[in-house]
């Protein structure tokens, strides 16, 4: 009897590459999921991986092996989230994957939601960007993820994963109130051209949304400042040191001397939006986080 602990671990080993990185998706030490190994290729008496060099690759055979495990722990955890779950309420672990403002004006919100109506679920929340959501969404290391889609940066999803779009998250420039454009009804690419910025870091979503307004314009933005938190480049707005493109989801009150501008031609917005896998459509636990978002999404939580 192969045992299924076993092909969860072979199944992380191909996803991840390596041993080592199967463990620190999986929680475990490397020596347990080597040992994992090994008890599966005595159960089916043959070798499943091979060395090379200081890594690992699957064999022919572990290689359908693993198709196999992918298979049967897919439909194993549709069985659990469906016929081993109670439909009336919603309990156990939700592992939630979302990015940072959306943990700010759409978790939060959710969390507060279910404390109020004494949920069952056990809910515990990772900020990532939302190609690691998706990713972690994929690989089974979270069940729920959410995530935006800035309409100049497509994000990829799996064919395995559900999508939902829940509401347009739109982001403006913010000016000292100083600034030549603080008092202007609205601003294009064109206006901002000159201007000194503080961005997320390199190859994050939203700092290559930064870099594309100024594509058609044959220009990079000027930037000189890096730093993953928007509370900062509102702090640092608000010293008139440079400007800055803040969505509005999750985002504070602005300091007074801080002035939020629309962008035009293109307005700059993301889509915001939920993933889980297509085999957890029927678990309780995420059609109920899933229409509380819903909910939220659509009374404008998370808006300034």
């Amino acid at each position: 009897m192969i045992d299924i602990g076993s092909l969860r671990a072979l199944a992380a080993i191909e996803q991840h590459r390596s041993v080592i990185a199967a463990s620190e998706a999986m929680g475990f030490s490397p020596s347990a999921v080597s040992q994992q190994v090994k008890k599966l290729e005595k159960e089916a008496g043959f070798a499943v991986l091979e060395r090379r060099g200081r890594g690992v690759l699957l064999t022919e055979r572990g290689v359908a092996l693993a198709a196999y495990g992918r298979r049967i722990l897919a439909e194993l955890e549709e069985l659990q989230s469906t016929l081993l779950a109670d439909p009336a309420r919603p309990s156990g672990p939700l592992r939630v994957v979302a990015f940072s403002t959306a943990c700010r004006g759409l978790v939060g919100p959710l969390l507060g939601k279910l404390a109020k109506a004494g949920s069952d679920l056990d809910v515990s929340v990772l900020a990532e960007d939302p190609r690691e959501a998706v990713a972690r969404v994929a690989n089974g290391e979270a069940d729920l993820g959410l995530v935006h889609n800035w309409n100049s940066v497509p994000l990829v999803i799996p064919e395995h994963l559900s999508l939902e779009w829940l509401c347009e998250d739109i982001a403006d420039v913010l000016v000292h109130s100083s600034h030549p454009l603080a008092g202007r009804p609205g601003v294009t690419p064109a206006d901002l051209v000159d201007e000194q910025w503080i961005s997320t870091p390199h190859g994050a979503i939203c700092n290559e949304a930064l870099l594309r307004i100024f594509a058609d314009l044959g220009r990079v933005p000027d930037i000189k400042v890096y730093d993953p938190d928007f509370a900062t480049h509102i702090a640092l707005v608000e010293q008139a040191a440079v400007v800055a493109l803040v969505p509005r989801l999750g985002r504070p009150a602005l300091p007074g001397d801080v002035v939020a501008v629309p962008v035009t031609d293109p307005v700059q917005a993301r889509q915001v939006g939920i993933v889980h896998r297509r085999t957890m459509t029927a678990s309780p636990g995420i059609r109920y986080a899933s229409e509380l978002l819903r909910e939220l999404a659509a009374s404008g939580a998370g808006e300034p």
